[in-house]
């Protein structure tokens, strides 16, 4: 059977009924199952197996994976979680955003192996994700703060009364804009590398023979740089969704 590498690319950015491996016939998924909630549940038990087994919590002195795994929650926690919620609030808010950077890190570095597809490419996905933000940004804040501490989000001090009557609305879709925008960031930044990467390959077999050989060195150039990619974009996702959360839980700041 010959390998349609294109195919295979694209195959990667598109949600379907059937998995599609190198050199073997597609394999249909049982309805209501998708590719990409396939890969959703192979990161959920990658993930899994990962703290639970090879995570080993009592050692005296972290070695090797455990290092390695304590070293990112540090980071999250202290670089991003206290940073932008403050101590209390940044620490007890640590296990969501460890829950991002590890999740999407995962669904994003899947998406590279040619055997599984990348889940971070479709906009329910990172819809998802970006709605569970919303919901700490929104309710968490009510909850911990007070409808009326809350609306406070929405009407910023200092402002003179005219003009709350065009700021307040504009304050009131940026919840939804901010989300909107986490959803859309994910989405076309795991989804535009893909395409580059398979219309490169396109053109190298249009012009077969004659940029074959530079083609395909920048592909495997642009796939390096998707490596890179897929750290940042897990990052960058954390990042802005506990600046966003920390501006809802901490309004007066």
């Amino acid at each position: 059977m010959v390998f349609d590498f294109q195919n295979h690319i694209v195959h990667h950015m598109q949600n379907s009924y059937y998995w599609q491996l190198p050199f073997l016939p597609p394999v249909a998924l049982p309805a209501p199952l998708t590719l990409h909630a396939l890969m959703v549940i192979f990161a959920f038990f990658f993930l899994l197996i990962l703290f639970c087994f090879f995570y080993k919590k009592n050692l005296p002195v972290p070695t090797g994976i455990t290092n390695l795994l304590e070293a990112v929650v540090v980071f999250v926690r202290d670089d991003i979680a206290i940073t932008s919620l403050g101590e209390k609030d940044g620490r007890r808010m640590t296990p969501l955003f460890c829950t991002f950077f590890f999740f999407i890190l995962t669904l994003n570095v899947l998406g590279l192996i040619p055997l599984f597809a990348t889940a971070t490419s479709n906009v329910n996905v990172t819809g998802a994700l970006a709605m569970v933000t919303f919901s700490f940004m929104v309710f968490g804040a009510i909850y911990k703060n007070g409808f009326k501490a809350f609306l406070r989000v929405l009407v910023p001090s200092g402002v003179p009364f005219p003009v709350l009557f065009l700021v307040v609305p504009l304050e009131f879709m940026g919840l939804f804009i901010r989300t909107f925008a986490l959803m859309i960031r994910l989405f076309a930044n795991m989804l535009g590398g893909h395409i580059t990467i398979a219309v490169l390959i396109g053109l190298g077999v249009l012009f077969f023979g004659v940029i074959t050989v530079p083609v395909v060195a920048l592909v495997l150039m642009i796939y390096l740089i998707e490596v890179l990619i897929a750290f940042i974009q897990a990052y960058v996702f954390t990042l802005l969704s506990a600046m966003i959360i920390g501006q809802t839980y901490h309004p007066d700041h």
